[in-house]
């Protein structure tokens, strides 16, 4: 057991010594999700694909400024009839970065986004459009795999979106909610260089 013991707490010292990746002013990096849906019941069917890439510059030591883009579409089948959603978006953000020089590291993100969104519908001759514009913020953590990779999650948020129709008097519908259990966690990777 002592020989185990001692052979332990060697690998934890050789560990500490040889930490890897963690951020640093001025440092540059590209993150981002892929996500993807499908479910089916009977003649039902429902497919939906998200992908976000970011790119992230460090303004300080512990603060990164991300420039993200949203590209997204959905399609729903019952029988023989088919419904289509696409959105494209992009949005400007900060992230607080609580131990950035670590390999793993608590972070605290908030952010603006627009997105474009468009429904097509069997049956309907004009598309239905809106526009819509969020705030939200976000607790996550960052680890380091290697000097460079890094494995990224966002555990829930605080948000509100306004979302307004593409047509004359259209009343916009807002939507706020705090969200902070597992059912909504995002993942990504990210890349320095």
């Amino acid at each position: 057991m002592a020989a185990v013991a001692v052979f332990g707490l060697s690998n934890v010292n050789a560990q500490d010594e040889n930490t890897v990746g963690g951020f640093a002013q001025n440092d540059v990096y590209v993150s981002g999700t892929v996500g993807f849906n499908s479910t089916s019941q009977d003649e039902t069917k429902f497919n939906n694909v998200t992908l976000s890439p970011t790119v992230g510059y460090f303004v300080s030591e512990n603060i990164a400024l991300e420039f993200n883009l949203l590209v997204g579409s959905q399609k729903q089948e019952v029988g023989d009839f088919e419904q289509k959603q696409s959105q494209f978006g992009a949005g400007l953000g900060a992230v607080y970065f609580f131990t950035p020089s670590n390999q793993f590291s608590f972070t605290l993100g908030a952010g603006v986004s627009y997105v474009s969104n468009k429904e097509e519908e069997d049956g309907v001759d004009e598309d239905f459009k809106s526009d819509i514009i969020g705030f939200a913020v976000a607790p996550g953590v960052n680890y380091f795999v290697s000097d460079d990779f890094a494995l990224r999650a966002s555990i829930g948020a605080l948000s509100y979106t306004s979302e307004k129709a593409d047509f004359e008097g259209a009343e916009a519908i807002n939507n706020f909610g705090l969200n902070l259990n597992l059912s909504d966690i995002n993942f990504g990777i990210t890349y320095k260089f």
